[in-house]
Parts: structure tokens; C-alpha cells; sequence
């Protein structure tokens, strides 16, 4: 199998790992890890993060938004209202229209408010965004995004920052086959295997934040994240043998003394 270059709104990129940018002790941190991961996109918390006050620290100082896309987003949002205030104001901000939705139903298990979500998804659209859905992982559901004008699908492997990795294979499966949107996982991965498997299933991409930013050694795991995703690309396009209940040798009877 031939890859396909990772294309999102008609915009090419080169690494597939997407990375965010909460959580690190520092910007120099968080600009270390990031460079070290090779990830060309970037995830930023417009509600969190100073993007504009230029007498305060601000993310661009450390990465070059001329040199890595700026991927806005809408994390600690409830609604769709505020969902779309949000990203309007990226808009006006610094001219962003590929953004990250995500609007949570409740604070304690952040789990997506899908209701909410295909509403914003709808709205946004309509004003002209690029909108990648961060969703749960219900084929009928990620097929309504898709219908409604996402440009990738974002399912979750697991509840944000817990680290417990793809949670439903069969699920994340489904929808890959009926989409030919970008496929994305966003949050739970908690290791270099969890991405790698996310891969492994046909994913096109991984966003990576907690796993990264919260690990004993960020940098380390950054690189290791990047490898990973490499990694299970290449073994999703060489085609896996097929599984079997026995044991099958290596080598034929044919010839044998």
C-alpha cells in the first residue's frame, strides 16, 4: 500500500502527530518538545492561552506561528455559544479559520457534549471554519460531523489526560471505514504503544497533550511519540499477516532431511 500525504482542508503536512501546548512547566518546554516531536501542527487553548498581550509571555515567542500551524481550539467550553464566541475571536485574532472544536458536558469526566458539538459544527461551518471535531467514538455520530462539514474526525481513545489508551478498537475501526475524512485520535493516549496502535488501525493522525507534557521526562517522550507514530504508519501500510488460533513454522517441510 502506498501512503497518502496527510492532507486536512487541503493543506499538507508532514508529520502526523499533532501536539498540544497546556500543561508544560515553561514555554522553553513546551517549544523543546514540540520541536523534538517534529509535529508541524500545534493546539492552542484560546481561552487559556495569551495570544495577544504582547506585554505578557505569549506562546508565539517560543514557536514560530510562521513555521508551525497554529491549531486554535475551544477546550473549557460548555456550549455552543461559547464554543463559537471562542473561535470567532481566533478569527479576529490572528486570522485562524482551521480550528479544534470541542465542547465538554461536564468538568469532572470531560467527555464530549455531542448535542452541542454537531450544533457548533453546523454554525461554524456555515461562517466558513475549517472545523476538526474532537467527538466521542459513535460511528453514527462521527458520520453526522462528516455530514454536517467537518474537515477530520477527532474521537477520543479514552477520557482527556487520563492516559489509558484506545478503549475501543472496534468502534475507532468503524469509523474508518466509512469515513474519508481525516481520522484523528484525541486524548487518552498515555504511551509510545498507544499511539502506535492508533496508527495500526488506519488512524491518519494522533493529538497528543498530557502524555507528553506531564511525563518524567518530556522531551524523551516527545521523541518517543514521534517514533511511535511513525512506526505504526508503516506497519498499517505494510499489511499485517493474518492472525491465527495455532502456531504456523517459519520455515516448510518441503526439502526438509
Amino acid at each position: 500500500m502506498i501512503d497518502k500525504k496527510f492532507k486536512i482542508a487541503n493543506k499538507i503536512f508532514k508529520s502526523r502527530l499533532i501536539v498540544g501546548t497546556g500543561k508544560y512547566k515553561s514555554f522553553s518546554e513546551c517549544a523543546k518538545a514540540i520541536k523534538t516531536s517534529g509535529a508541524d501542527i500545534v493546539t492552542v487553548a484560546v481561552r487559556r492561552v495569551n495570544i495577544s498581550n504582547k506585554n505578557k509571555a505569549r506562546l508565539m515567542d517560543y514557536i514560530d506561528p510562521k513555521k508551525i500551524t497554529y491549531l486554535p481550539n475551544t477546550a473549557g467550553c460548555f456550549t455552543a455559544e461559547d464554543a463559537i464566541r471562542t473561535l470567532r475571536l481566533a478569527r479576529e485574532i490572528g486570522g485562524w479559520k482551521l480550528v479544534k472544536l470541542e465542547v465538554l458536558g461536564d468538568k469532572r469526566n470531560l467527555f464530549p457534549e455531542m448535542i452541542e458539538t454537531l450544533r457548533s459544527t453546523e454554525l461554524l461551518t456555515k461562517e466558513g471554519f475549517k472545523v476538526m471535531v474532537y467527538c466521542n467514538d459513535d460511528p453514527l455520530m462521527a458520520k453526522r460531523l462528516e455530514n454536517a462539514g467537518a474537515v477530520a474526525i477527532m474521537p477520543l481513545a479514552a477520557p482527556i489526560g487520563s492516559g489509558l489508551g484506545i478503549q475501543n478498537k472496534v468502534n475507532i475501526k468503524i469509523i474508518r471505514k466509512q469515513t474519508k475524512l481525516p481520522l484523528i485520535i484525541d486524548a487518552g493516549i498515555g504511551q509510545a504503544s498507544d499511539a502506535s496502535i492508533a496508527m495500526e488501525l488506519g488512524c491518519d493522525g494522533v493529538l497528543i497533550n498530557t502524555a507528553i507534557a506531564k511525563a518524567n521526562n518530556p522531551i524523551q517522550m516527545a521523541e518517543a511519540m514521534k517514533l511511535a507514530v511513525i512506526s505504526g504508519r508503516k506497519s498499517f501500510l505494510s499489511g499485517r499477516i493474518n492472525p491465527k488460533l495455532f502456531g504456523s513454522a517459519s520455515t516448510t517441510n518441503k526439502g526438509i532431511i
